[in-house]
Order: structure tokens, then sequence, then C-alpha cells
């Protein structure tokens, strides 16, 4: 395991990273004894950064859950990370392309909580129970890393990559809509970039949440009523540039856009 100071400095770079847009080298070039643990450490202390300066915990976001998305950056298993409030904007909302160092988007579902949802054991039973809505979302990518040769190492350091997300559609309750079938269709300025079903995230959309619930709890961690939940891709990433329109098509669930300036 690396020292924490060296932990703390990783934490720090990321920090002013974030600031500048210039994303900073690889860390498993610098640290290739860096491991998923480490990774965690760094993200829980960037996150702390956070929060000094006054951000505020919204929710969580689980990545790579799907096979898209697996195959799309070579790595093989999920991640997390975490939402702050102000990461989360609305439908139709006006995104600065510069505040990202590598806009991309993905298609997800988004789930909002009205009860906590405890591991090591939760189900996607316990997850559906807790659930109030699920709504269509898309996941801004960011990458504070450089991103040629990164693994989950430098992923999960990065916050899981997350930049901000856009919640819309119709909010449904979850015993209202078969979950695995929702689709998606994603344009690009007007042109069709990816389609996808939310059953291609661990077979259920659901299974993401409760993975994500069961893999903080030994750090005694547990997702809270309130929170809002990203449960993964099920397309995979669009690249994104200035003057760029993105609209996703859920069917029932409505539509959901941005605008890159």
């Amino acid at each position: 395991m690396l020292e924490d100071d060296t932990i703390a400095r990783i934490a720090d770079e990321l920090v002013e990273a974030g600031k500048s847009r210039v994303p900073m080298p690889r860390l498993t070039a610098r640290y290739p004894e860096m491991t998923v643990a480490d990774s965690y450490r760094v993200q829980r202390l960037w996150r702390e950064r956070g929060e000094a300066a006054g951000r505020v915990l919204g929710g969580h976001k689980i990545g790579l859950t799907s096979k898209a998305m697996q195959s799309a950056t070579g790595i093989t298993e999920p991640d997390y990370g975490i939402i702050f409030k102000d990461a989360i904007l609305e439908n139709g909302c006006t995104v600065q392309w510069n505040q990202f160092s590598h806009p991309r988007i993905e298609v997800e579902l988004a789930f909002l909580l009205k009860e906590d949802v405890t591991g090591p054991d939760a189900t996607i039973f316990d997850v559906l129970r807790a659930t109030e809505y699920v709504t269509p979302a898309l996941e801004i990518l960011d990458s504070r890393i450089e991103m040629k040769g990164r693994t989950i190492v430098d992923t999960i350091a990065d916050n899981a990559a997350l930049g901000a997300m856009v919640v819309g559609g119709t909010p449904v309750r979850p015993n209202d809509v078969d979950l695995r079938w929702v689709a998606a269709i994603l344009y690009k300025n007007q042109v069709v970039e990816e389609t996808g079903v939310a059953a291609g995230v661990l077979n259920h959309p659901a299974s993401g949440v409760a993975w994500l619930a069961n893999k903080i709890a030994p750090h005694g961690d547990v997702l809270k009523a309130g929170e809002i939940i990203l449960a993964g891709s099920f397309t995979r990433p669009l690249w994104v540039h200035p003057g760029d329109t993105v609209f996703a098509d859920y069917g029932k669930l409505g539509t959901i856009t941005c605008r890159f300036e």
C-alpha cells in the first residue's frame, strides 16, 4: 500500500487537475505498485477535500457494469464514485464544454432512494423496496488523469471518471415498469449514435445498486435515503465537442437532452 503522504499528494493533484482542466500523468505509470485499495483511499480523501470546500454529497455512481462499457475501456470489473449535488444538472441544460477535460456521454438510469440500502447482503429486492423513483439520466464523464493506458486503478482514483450528470425524462416507480427492458436511443446532433437496453447493466440495473451497497459496507458506509444512484451505462461512451446537442429517447420514460458550448 502507498504511504499516507503519497495518497494525500495524489488527492491534492486531482483537486488541482479538476480546477486547471489539465489531466495529470497516469498514476499506474508513476506508482506501478498502486492497488485498487489505494485508489479508493485517494478517492475518499479527494471527497473530503471537496466537502471541506463546501461541496455536499448527493449520491453515488457505479461504473463499468455493462459489457459495452467494459469492452470500450478494456476494464473488466465495476467501480464506483460519489456525486456532489452541484454536479447534478437539470434536463435541457447548457453545459460549458471547457469545464471538463475529456467530456463523454453515457446513457443510464438513476435510482432515487426513499430508504437506506445497507450491505453486505443487499439484494435487488432490497433496492427496489428502497427506491422511490427511477429516472433517465445522462452521465458526463471527465478525466482528471490522462486516458492513454489507464487501468481501473487510475479510474477509481479519478472518482470513477464522473464529471456531472443530467437528470430528466419521466420518473417512474420501480414496480411500474420492467427495468430490464428500459431502452434508450442516443442522438448527437440529430444522428443516432448509440442504442441500448438496461438489462446490459448486470442483467438488471438494480443489481448494480445492490452491488454498490455491498461493496461499501466493509467501510461502514450505506446508501442513504434521499441519495441518487447512477446504476451504470448501457451504451458505449459518446465523445462530445463544443456545439454538440445530445438527446436521449427512453420511450415511455421520456427524453433527456443537454447542449455543450
